[in-house]
This record gives structure tokens, sequence and C-alpha cells, in this order.
């Protein structure tokens, strides 16, 4: 997990992962409790109503023998017995003239003693009546010889016959406390077995969300370069998958956004500067043609006229007819250029490169010519700075810097690459050791054929432009540049917009 991510997670005060595992915790331990509750106020009283319907179950059986008169056939005795078995039910059924006729279960001597004591309405100290009807009378009663309680059911049906079922009452309260026992011993143990698969199970379900919170922070830094990664295809998934696309379509609407409203802001100045444009530009070009002009129209007449009769002075007026010539093809290129970037033919379309990278590129391909003129290029070691800008017309600001700093190196011969951050752009910069651009200068030179060293200029085939074309695109971008004299060279810069 990255540092970003840990950072994200102190940060969540209500962490769903622990509410949810708080919550089942809460609901298992309140569930255990409930049943230790439950236990102990209401399992003796189930007990005793089970009871005492097992006593009435016998009652409907022996009344239904009887009205057979079949008391002691095989299959009512078969029932008694389950019954007794199953429910520690004893009984007896004596005949009107208080003769045994049958009997089950066990204490026969007890059971009998009982029915007389019936017969004489004789009850035991504290014997509590619970129910009563034309056919019995089920109560409670204690034996004072056992000292245990006992439910008892006594009646006589419609043929006289008399009926005694009894049967104990355990001591439901021990039990009780075993059973509470047991109960927290097992319940203990589920909890913490329930709270560890909680745990684990709510942290699988949260990691995608933080994963997913991670992704949208980046989101909001215009960071579009994390995607999520799930294939669980649950809705977490699909949320991702949707963010996925929401990054794109944002990364692809803000490129348009900004390319948009750079174009919008270079509109409103594009209407006031059109005229005079054209003027200054038609005025330049006018003047920087003259003299190359001059000199092929003076080279051909002179070889018209036959000044340089001898084949190396033909070759020579030659030479300066195509060199002069080529001079204007590239002026004329540059100016193009130049023309198509202030009049806002040449659109900047905004998009995310890694600037670090174009420039490592650019010097590398510049290699063999560094190597020619004798210059070191000096240049640390970046990692990838991402900027919103037009990444071929950036290549272009590099290059008139980097073949300006070419041609002006002198001294130690040392060009030095630097790219530092500045809040939310980048400033790249260009050194060259050499001669400082004299400070009356300093204002003019972005103008267009404006020459430091004129005769420096012209022997290694400056126009002059290079430097308005910068200028032209770095406007067009609406960023800054500049440059910044040392005592020991010059330094060129300009900057761009980081996505942050």
């Amino acid at each position: 997990m990255s540092k970003v991510r840990k950072k994200r997670k102190w940060m969540v005060k209500r962490s769903i992962k622990r509410q949810v595992a708080i919550s089942f915790m809460v609901l298992m331990a309140g569930t255990l409790l409930l049943c230790f509750l439950l236990n102990s106020t209401f399992l003796q009283s189930f007990y005793e109503k089970n009871k005492e319907k097992s006593l009435v179950q016998g009652y409907h059986k022996i009344t239904r023998m009887v009205q057979m008169k079949d008391i002691t056939s095989n299959q009512y005795a078969d029932e008694l017995m389950a019954l007794s078995e199953r429910t520690d039910i004893s009984g007896i059924i004596l005949d009107p003239d208080a003769q045994d006729v049958y009997y089950f279960g066990n204490v026969r001597d007890i059971l009998y003693r009982r029915v007389r004591d019936f017969l004489y309405n004789d009850h035991a100290p504290g014997t509590e009546i619970i129910d009563q009807n034309e056919g019995y009378v089920l109560l409670k009663t204690m034996d004072m010889e056992t000292k245990s309680e006992y439910l008892e059911m006594h009646g006589m049906v419609d043929s006289g016959e008399v009926f005694m079922l009894r049967t104990p009452l355990a001591n439901v309260t021990e039990s009780v406390k075993l059973s509470n026992q047991f109960l927290l011993y097992v319940g203990v143990l589920a909890v913490v077995l329930s709270c560890v698969v909680i745990w684990l199970m709510t942290k699988k379900i949260t990691e995608p969300i933080l994963e997913l919170a991670d992704i949208s922070e980046r989101m909001t830094r215009l960071d579009f370069e994390a995607k999520y990664s799930g294939k669980d295809q649950t809705e977490i998934s699909l949320l991702g998958a949707n963010i996925n696309r929401l990054s794109a379509t944002l990364e692809k609407t803000i490129s348009e956004l900004k390319t948009a409203n750079n174009e919008l802001q270079k509109d409103i100045e594009k209407k006031n500067q059109v005229d005079e444009m054209r003027k200054e530009f038609l005025s330049n070009v006018s003047h920087e043609l003259k003299t190359p002009l001059a000199l092929i129209q003076g080279y051909a007449e002179g070889l018209l006229e036959g000044v340089g009769e001898d084949p190396e002075s033909m070759k020579f007026y030659c030479d300066v007819i195509i060199d002069e010539a080529a001079k204007m093809n590239t002026m004329v290129k540059k100016l193009t250029t130049l023309n198509q970037l202030e009049f806002g033919n040449d659109v900047a379309a905004l998009e995310r490169f890694d600037v670090v990278e174009l420039i490592c590129n650019y010097i590398q391909s510049a290699l063999i010519l560094t190597q020619q003129n004798q210059i070191q290029v000096r240049m640390e070691h970046y990692d990838p700075i991402y900027v919103w800008a037009d990444e071929f017309k950036t290549e272009e600001v590099f290059m008139n810097y980097f073949s300006n700093a070419v041609n002006h190196a002198a001294g130690e011969k040392i060009i030095d690459v630097k790219l530092q951050r500045k809040g939310q752009k980048v400033r790249v910069s260009v050194f060259n050791t050499g001669e400082a651009i004299p400070r009356e200068s300093l204002e003019h030179i972005w103008e267009k054929f404006y020459k430091v060293d004129k005769a420096r200029t012209r022997e290694y085939g400056g126009s002059g432009v290079g430097l308005s074309i910068v200028k032209a695109i770095m406007e067009s971008m609406n960023q800054d540049y500049g440059v910044i004299n040392y005592d020991n060279g010059v330094e060129f810069w300009f900057e761009l917009e980081t996505v942050t």
C-alpha cells in the first residue's frame, strides 16, 4: 500500500470496515446476552409448561382407553409406555371400587396413596392448583420425603374410573446455570472467530473502496494515470469501471477545455493585433530580403557580364548566390511559421506529456552537433514531469534555445539544462557559457529580425526570427519565458503548467 493510501486511511474518521466489524460484534454480543437472559428467565417456565402439556396428553389417552373399554389392550399400553419413557410420567388407573386396573411408570405405592388422598381430598401442605376442570385437577406439590417438586393430575372419567398421573419437576435452576456456562464458552469462542472472519471480510470489501478513493483523490489533482484494476465482478468493480471511464472522459474533456480556453484568450487579443502585425511583417520582410536580394542580383549580373571568367571565380559567385538563396528560403519558412502563430492560424493543441522525456530525446538527437563544436552538455536526472502544453511547439521552443546556446557557447563551452518546479509550474532553462547579452539589447531580442551581433548571426546563418518564434509560441500557450544574464554566460528559460 502506498504512503498516500496509508495517510488516507488515517484521515478516515469513520471507517466502514471498523463500523461494520463493530456492528457485527455488538450484534453477536447482544444476541449472546439475550440468550443468557431468556435462558435464565423463561427456561424453567417453558420446562413446566411442557410437562403440563405432557400430562394433558396422558389424560386424553386414558380417556380414550376407558371409553373404548379396552384399558389393557396392547395398543394403548404401548402408547402409555412410550409417553412414560419420553416424558418421565408415571400413572395409575383404578376402577370405581378403588381396585388397581392399570399401572405404568414407577413408584406404584406412592401413586396408589396419592389417589386415596385425592379421593379423600387430602392435599399435602404447599400444594398449588394450576388448572382444574370437570375432568381433572392439575397441581404442583412437594414430596416431603424426597423434598422434590412434582406435577400431578388426578380426576375421574365418566364411567367412574379414577386416575393419577405424576411427573417430577427437576431442579431447572442448576440446569440453567450449566446451560448458561456452556453457552458462555461456546458464545465467546463463536464471537472471537466471527470477529476474525468479519474483520477479514470487511478488509477485503474496504480495500477496493480505498483504492477507488485513492484514484478519485488523484483525479482531483488532474492525474488520470491511475486505473482501477479489480476483476471481482461485484458492485465495487462496476463502480471502478465507471470511474475508469470517467477518468478517461475527464482527461479528454479537460484537454479540450484547456485548448478552447487558450484559444478564447488568444482570440480576445487577436482582433486588435492583426492589422499592426501585418504592417510590421511587411516592413520587416522587405528590410530583411533587401540585402540577400541585392547580393544575388549583384553576383548574377557579375556572372552575366563575365566579371569572373575563370572556373574558380564563377564557382565562388554561384556559391554565394546559392548560399544567399538558401538563407532566404530558411527565413521565409520561419517567417511563415511565425506568421501562422501570430495570426492564430496554427492552434496550440494542449495535451499531457512528459517534458523530461522530450528534452532528453532532443539532446540525444543533437549529440553530433555538440560534439562537432566540442561542447559539454550537462543535465541532471529528473523523474517524469507531466505538463499541459503543445508537445510539438514545446520542442520547437527548446530547439531554438538549444541551437542558440550551441551557436554562442564560448569559454568553457558548457551548456547546462535544468528543470525546476515552481508551485503549479515547471521552469525549463538552457544556460551556455560565453558573453552576456548587452543590457540595452535584452528588451529587443524577442523582436523579429533583431540581431545582437549581426556579423556573428550572419556567420552561422541566423535570421533573427528564432526568438520571435519562441515568443509567439509561449504567448499562444499563455506561459512565461525570459532571459537572464550571468557573468559567465546567458540563461534562456520558459515555463509550463504541470499536472498536479
